[in-house]
C-alpha cells in the first residue's frame, strides 16, 4: 500500500519559512482564535505586557545611575533618595503586574492548548469518517495513526511552549532595541551587526534543522505504518519465515529515521552554542566600544539627547545580554517550532482532503401505505421508500424492493487501467446472484460499485429504477447489507457489535437477529452472554463465531439487498455448515449477491455469472452452465478452487 507523499522540504530558517509554512502559521493562529475568540487575544495581551515589562529595567537603571552620579558629584544623597525610591517602587509595581500577567496566561494557555488539541482531534476523526475508501487504500493505517499521536504531540509543544516563548522573545527584542536606539545610535549599530550575523547563522543552521525535522516527521509516520502493518500480519510473517526480511525492512526505515533525527538534532544542538558565543563576543565589543566612545568623548547620537556616559553604558551592557539571550531562546525552540509546524501541516493536509462526493438527493424514508399510495410517516413501519424531490410539486415515493441493475458498466481504479468492461447484470427482488471467477476478475469490485465506494466511468447502476448516483450514499448503504470474508469486530460487548448494524435497534431485535443468524446458542454459552466484552477484533472468539456475529449484524440492519463476499472461504467445513444455515435464513426474501470461491456454495443461486478479466463470459443457472460445458463446467468438474 503506497505511503503518503512527502511534502516539499523547507529551505530556509524561521525568518524565511516557505510560503506554505507561513500559511500554516497563519491558519493555526486563525484556528486558535476561532476556538477561543476572547481567551486567545487575552493570552496574547498578557504575554505582550509581561514581555514588555521585563524589557524596561534598563530605563530605570539608567535613571537611577544618573541620579547616583549626580549625588556623587554633589555629595548630597538625600536630594536624590526620594527619586530613587520612586523609580524603584514603580519598577516593583510593574514587576508585580508582570507576575500576575504571567500566571494568568500560563493558566489560560493550558486550557487553550488542550482545548485546541481536543477540537482538532474531533475534527480529524470527523473528517476521517467523511473520506472515501480510496484514501485508506492509498495510505498506511499506521501513518494515519501518526496524525493522532506524533503530529498532535508536536503541535502541543508548539502551542504550549514554543509559541509563547517566541512571542515573548520577539517583543523583548523589539522593545530592547527601541530602547537602545533611544539612548545611543552608535551602540545600537553594533547590536544591529550582531543581529545580521545571527540571522545568517539562523538561516543556514536553522534551515538545515527545519529540513531534517520535516524529514523526521515523515519517516516516523512511515516507520509506524510499517510496524502497524507487520503487527497485523504477524502470523503471515511467521508462516512464511519472513522475520529476517521484515526486520531488515524495519532496519531500513529505522535507519532513515535515525539519519533524519541525527542531522536535525545536530543542527539544532550546535545552533545554541554558536549563538551564545556570538553573543559573548558582541557583549565584549559593546563594552569596548562604549568605553572608547566615553574616553574619546565622541558626541552621542540618540533620541534621548543624553550624553554617552556610565549611566548609559552599564544599562546598555545589560540590554545586550538580555537581547542576545532572547535570540538564543528562539534558537532553542527552533526544533520544536519546526516539528510543530510540520505536524500542523500534516494535520491540515488531512483536514483538507476532499471528502467523499455525494451529490445525491434521493433519501430513504419510512412510509405508510394507504389505498395503494405511499406517504411519509413518523411512526416506525416495515415499509421503506425512496423519496425523490421534484423541482415542482410534491416528492415522489418509490417503494424499496431490491431491484438492482448494472447496464454496460466500465470501471477502473485508474482510468487508464480498466478493471470492469461492459458489465450488465440484473437482480430482481428476491433473486440470488452468484459471481464466480479467478482472483482479480472483478467480483469484489462490483460490490464496491454497488455501495458507491467508487464511482463508475461509464454506464449506469440503478436501484429500484433510480440511478444510484442520485441516491444519498448514506441512504444507499442503509438499503444494502454486507457480510465480508474478513470480519471486523469492535471493542465493546457482543450486543454492541450486533447493534452496530442498526444503532437504534432494541435489545430484543438484536437477540432475534442473533437467533436468525444461528449465533444465539454460542453467545448464551459465554460466561456473560451478550454482555461478554470483545477486544482485539474478537481474538477471544473463533473465526466461525466472529462470522456469525457479522451475519447477525447484517440481519439486524434488515436491508432488502445483501452482499456476501466470500463469507465462508476462511472457515472449516463443519463451521461453514452452521454459517450457511445462518446465511440461508438471512437471504430469505432478499436480493442477494454472493461472491464465492467454493463453487459448492453457489449451486442454489438463481443466476451464476462467471467473470474473467473484468468481463462476464458466462451466465445461467448451475445446471445450464454445466450443460454448456464452458469454463464453469471446467472449474466445477475439475474439483479445484478458483483461487
Amino acid at each position: 500500500m503506497p505511503s503518503a507523499n512527502i511534502p516539499r522540504r523547507a529551505r530556509g530558517g524561521i525568518k524565511s519559512l516557505p510560503l506554505r509554512k507561513r500559511q500554516t502559521v497563519l491558519r493555526l493562529v486563525k484556528l486558535l482564535y476561532s476556538f477561543y475568540p476572547w481567551r486567545f487575544p487575552l493570552v496574547v495581551v498578557c504575554i505582550l505586557f509581561s514581555a514588555a515589562v521585563t524589557s524596561l529595567p534598563a530605563i530605570f537603571m539608567q535613571k537611577i545611575l544618573a541620579l547616583v552620579e549626580i549625588s556623587w558629584q554633589s555629595g548630597n544623597w538625600q536630594a536624590v533618595a526620594g527619586a530613587v525610591g520612586y523609580y524603584t517602587a514603580i519598577l516593583a509595581i510593574l514587576y508585580g503586574l508582570s507576575l500576575a500577567a504571567s500566571l494568568a496566561y500560563t493558566r489560560m494557555m493550558a486550557v487553550l492548548t488542550q482545548g485546541c488539541l481536543f477540537q482538532l482531534r474531533t475534527r480529524m476523526f470527523d473528517q476521517m469518517q467523511e473520506l472515501p475508501v480510496k484514501y485508506f487504500d492509498a495510505h498506511r493505517h499506521g501513518d494515519i495513526m501518526s496524525y493522532y499521536t506524533n503530529d498532535i504531540d508536536t503541535l502541543r509543544q508548539l502551542i504550549s511552549q514554543s509559541f509563547p516563548q517566541l512571542l515573548i522573545s520577539t517583543v523583548t527584542v523589539l522593545v530592547i532595541f527601541s530602547v537602545m536606539l533611544y539612548y545611543s545610535l552608535w551602540l545600537a549599530l553594533v547590536i544591529l551587526v550582531s543581529v545580521g550575523i545571527m540571522y545568517l547563522v539562523l538561516k543556514k543552521v536553522g534551515g538545515g534543522s527545519a529540513r531534517y525535522f520535516l524529514d523526521q516527521q515523515q519517516t516516523l509516520g512511515q516507520a509506524e505504518g510499517f510496524v502497524e502493518e507487520t503487527m497485523n500480519g504477524q502470523k503471515v510473517v511467521k508462516v512464511f519465515g519472513h522475520e529476517n526480511r521484515s526486520a531488515a525492512e524495519f532496519d531500513r526505515l529505522n535507519d532513515a529515521l535515525l539519519q533524519a533525527s541525527e542531522k536535525a538534532n545536530q543542527y539544532a544542538n550546535i545552533l545554541g552554542p554558536i549563538l551564545n558565543n556570538i553573543g559573548n563576543v558582541f557583549y565584549v565589543v559593546v563594552a569596548l566600544t562604549s568605553g572608547f566612545l566615553i574616553l574619546l568623548q565622541v558626541p552621542n547620537v540618540s533620541f534621548s539627547g543624553l550624553p554617552l556616559d556610565i549611566s548609559i553604558a552599564v544599562p546598555f551592557l545589560n540590554m545586550t545580554k538580555q537581547f542576545i539571550g532572547n535570540v538564543n531562546q528562539v534558537s532553542h525552540h527552533i526544533n520544536s517550532m519546526v516539528m510543530g509546524l510540520a505536524g500542523a501541516q500534516r494535520i491540515f493536509e488531512l483536514l483538507d482532503e476532499p471528502p467523499e462526493e455525494d451529490a445525491g438527493c434521493v433519501t430513504l424514508v419510512n412510509v405508510c401505505a394507504s389505498a395503494g399510495a405511499l406517504s411519509e410517516c413518523q411512526e416506525k413501519t416495515d415499509v421503506w421508500a425512496w423519496k425523490q424531490p421534484q423541482p415542482e410539486g410534491p416528492a415522489v415515493y418509490v417503494r424499496l424492493k431490491g431491484d438492482v441493475r448494472l447496464e454496460q458498466v466500465d470501471f477502473g481504479y485508474e482510468t487508464a487501467k480498466p478493471v470492469l468492461k461492459d458489465i450488465s447484470l440484473y437482480a430482481e427482488p428476491g433473486q440470488k446472484i452468484a459471481l464466480v471467477g479467478a482472483t482479480g476478475a472483478g467480483k469484489t469490485t462490483i460490490t464496491n460499485l454497488l455501495n458507491r465506494f467508487y464511482d463508475i466511468q461509464k454506464g449506469r447502476i440503478s436501484y429500484d429504477g433510480i440511478n444510484i448516483q442520485k441516491i444519498k450514499k448514506g441512504a444507499l448503504r442503509r438499503a444494502l447489507g454486507m457480510v465480508l470474508q474478513d470480519t471486523n469486530l469492535f471493542s465493546g460487548t457482543i450486543l454492541d457489535n450486533i447493534r452496530f448494524g442498526r444503532l437504534e435497534a432494541t435489545e430484543e431485535e438484536c437477540l432475534e437477529a442473533a437467533k436468525l443468524a444461528g449465533a444465539h446458542d454460542f453467545i448464551t454459552r459465554l460466561p456473560e452472554g451478550y454482555q461478554t466484552r470483545i477486544s482485539g477484533n474478537g481474538s477471544n472468539l473463533s473465526q466461525g463465531q466472529r462470522q456469525l456475529l457479522s451475519i447477525a449484524r447484517a440481519a439486524v440492519a434488515d436491508p432488502p439487498v445483501m452482499i456476501l463476499d466470500e463469507a465462508t472461504s476462511s472457515i472449516d467445513t463443519r463451521t461453514e455448515a452452521i454459517v450457511q444455515r445462518g446465511m440461508a435464513a438471512l437471504m430469505q426474501g432478499r436480493t442477494v449477491f454472493v461472491i464465492a470461491h467454493r463453487l459448492s456454495t453457489v449451486r442454489e443461486a438463481d443466476v451464476i455469472m462467471v467473470l474473467d478479466h473484468g468481463r462476464i463470459i458466462e451466465r445461467g443457472s448451475h445446471q445450464e452452465l454445466l450443460a454448456k460445458k464452458g469454463q464453469y463446467y471446467q472449474l466445477y468438474t475439475g474439483a479445484f478452487e478458483l483461487d
